[in-house]
């Protein structure tokens, strides 16, 4: 069991913000009259809006009487339930900023990512007129209005707290919008084309969780009730997000959950931070406290935020891969900006998040009641994958990736496609032309000098890993798995330095063109031996081809080398934070240059290419680099050689 938070909070916003949204302008009932808003034609007046909007002398707009509302506007919306009111509203504000960017892009080239500077561009006042966009301004774009969009998306309004009246003019809003902007293509002669919505890919790779089950539900449903990490004001929250799970709504379910996650998270923040007044709305001279500080390493402060230690690395790096690393789904920022097609929403992103507030849920719940529920094997088994989870979108898991799809940078699949290049059968009649071929002196010396170097980096492998040393000396097909466990040993990945991510991206990019090289040459030789089982070579090409065949046996060790120097550099990569600038400099201009050998390699080994010859050459200037840069030890494992030494 983990902290019991005490839970007398009334509410979220803050008394300014409180009385902005809940109080302010709800006794007015002057310019009621809903024929002065929309014509029998069904036109949004938007003088009639637009008037009620008046400036300060700084020239921030606010509205004369907090909001405009019209009770009249869709009678349905009395009838709903305030959770629902929320979610309609969160799920509005994002399509209209989508929107509102598809039409920033007929005059504008790159959309801003804020909906605030959107608002404030000139590009959307040049379509719908300043006036129009200040209205927008006063419900959805500024600290100093009602900011609902912000209020809502992270977080901070209770469903009681936001009436049905902001919905209906949010409705009415973006109907106008639809006619003034219809008015400007007719009259400007364009034509709107909406970008297409970003697809969630890769995501089997990150089902940490199997399906949850009705079993679990059901508990969870009983948990969601005792935890101390939900706000009792926001409850009614949850319970609609199981709902709409159970309906298949799977994006409605994850907006609700990624709010409320942030809601308690900020709770729990506050409290092992000792910074109370954080769980509140900030006023327009302050910033929230949104996820981006609550799962950031340091306080404004400098200090040491102390939640992702409350929290633990497994639960950090769950939120990371699901809402910050830029190849993971980023589900928070793409939902909120409307990104995401709703009714396409993967059932999967669903599951494993619902799934992880579950476990999440059970911290903050008594020992005893933690105890009973743990007699469940589902609950167990969830729980047990929760502390394991270890992350799949951090640049450290990408390099490592295992999976055989064409995802970049995958060692253990590279590996396994070089180790079969010196097997692969050769047509009747080729293996004793490739015989009677041989002989490069260039070949041999890069074979000699490539066995010596990966002797020198087999000295610098871990000591707890089991693994033969001396059988790095035999072919590549009858090596012990050496870069399978290196590619097990852990790696911190939490909050990385900016010069470990700059190492990483560099060792990304070799491992990708390595990854390359091998596509083509297995392909460039599977091709060229039907070509010549079918005798479609003409005499030159044969020639071409017994040159692939004796560059291979070349190529796959020094492919086989550089995969092995990733592996260990990447279980040392913190050592590079005990570089000087100088050093740092000297160790970023060696990787860059194996970098520009695997490029050219991959250039030199495309099928319209099939510069062998070349690919020897330039593999055998690239060797001798890498034996220089080893020679003056100043790689990664080598610093961490000196590192354990000076322990010892």
């Amino acid at each position: 069991m983990e902290i019991l938070i005490e839970d007398p909070i009334t509410t979220c916003l803050s008394p300014l913000v409180y009385d902005m949204i809940c109080k302010l302008g709800f006794e007015v009932r002057e310019n009621c009259d809903i024929s002065s808003i929309v014509t029998e034609n069904g036109d949004v007046c938007w003088k009639t809006i637009t008037d009620c909007v008046v400036y300060t002398e700084s020239g921030i707009c606010i509205a004369r009487c907090g909001a405009v509302l019209f009770p009249e506007i869709f009678d349905a919306l009395e009838s709903l339930q305030s959770p629902a009111i929320s979610l309609s509203l969160m799920k509005l504000t994002s399509c209209l900023e989508r929107a509102l960017g598809d039409v920033y892009l007929l005059i504008g080239k790159e959309c801003p990512f804020l909906l605030r500077d959107l608002l404030a561009s000139e590009e959307l006042a040049q379509v719908f007129g300043q006036p129009v966009m200040d209205v927008l301004k006063v419900f959805v774009g500024s600290p100093c209005g009602l900011n609902l969009r912000n209020v809502l998306w992270h977080g901070f309004a209770a469903p009681p707290e936001i009436p049905p009246k902001y919905c209906s003019m949010m409705l009415l809003l973006t109907a106008g919008l639809g006619q003034l902007l219809k008015g400007y293509l007719q009259q400007a002669e364009f034509a709107l084309a909406h970008r297409p919505f970003v697809t969630l890919t890769g995501l089997e790779d990150l089902i940490a969780f199997p399906d949850v089950t009705y079993e679990v539900l059901s508990v969870l449903e009983d948990v969601m009730k005792k935890s101390t990490f939900i706000l009792k004001i926001m409850l009614p929250y949850w319970e609609v997000a199981f709902v709409k799970f159970k309906s298949h709504r799977f994006a409605d379910c994850v907006i609700l959950l990624l709010v409320q996650l942030e809601t308690g998270l900020r709770k729990v923040f506050a409290t092992v931070n000792k910074c109370p007044k954080r769980l509140l709305t900030a006023e327009s001279t302050a910033l929230y406290t949104t996820f981006d500080e609550i799962l950031a390493k340091h306080l404004n402060d400098g200090k040491i935020n102390q939640l992702p230690l409350f929290l633990g690395e497994p639960a950090m790096e769950f939120l990371w891969d699901f809402l910050n690393h830029q190849e993971g789904p980023r589900l928070r920022d793409r939902l909120s900006h409307g990104e995401i097609s709703l009714p396409e929403f993967p059932k999967e992103a669903a599951n494993q998040l619902l799934a992880f507030s579950f476990v999440l849920l059970l911290r903050f719940i008594d020992e005893d009641l933690l105890s009973m529920f743990k007699e469940k094997a589902a609950v167990r088994a969830l729980i047990c994958l929760a502390e394991a989870y270890a992350t799949r979108c951090h640049p450290v898991a990408q390099l490592r990736k295992q999976s055989s799809c064409a995802s970049p940078c995958q060692v253990l699949s590279c590996e396994r496609s070089v180790a079969v290049w010196p097997r692969l059968p050769l047509p009747e009649g080729a293996e004793e032309e490739a015989e009677r071929s041989e002989g490069n002196s260039e070949v041999n010396a890069c074979n000699s000098l490539i066995a010596e170097t990966v002797a020198e980096l087999c000295r610098h492998v871990p000591e707890t890993r089991c693994v033969a040393r001396d059988a790095e000396c035999l072919p590549p097909g009858k090596r012990p798995p050496l870069l399978r466990e290196l590619c097990c040993i852990p790696v911190p990945t939490l909050f990385c330095p900016r010069a470990v991510l700059e190492v990483l991206a560099v060792l990304r990019r070799i491992g990708t063109h390595c990854r390359r090289v091998c596509d083509q040459v297995a392909a460039c030789a599977e091709l060229r031996r039907r070509q010549w089982e079918d005798r479609s070579l003409r005499s030159r090409q044969r020639r071409n081809y017994l040159r692939l065949v004796h560059s291979i046996k070349l190529l796959s060790p020094m492919l086989y080398l550089i995969l092995l120097l990733i592996a260990l550099e990447l279980v040392n990569i913190h050592m590079v934070l005990g570089k000087n600038t100088s050093e740092y400099q000297q160790y970023l201009r060696f990787l860059k240059s194996v970098l520009q050998y695997t490029e050219n390699l991959a250039a030199y080994t495309r099928q319209d290419k099939n510069k062998w010859d070349e690919a020897v050459n330039l593999t055998h200037a690239a060797l001798l680099k890498i034996w220089t840069f080893s020679e003056k030890k100043q790689m990664l494992i080598h610093l961490a050689k000196k590192s354990t030494n000076k322990v010892v």
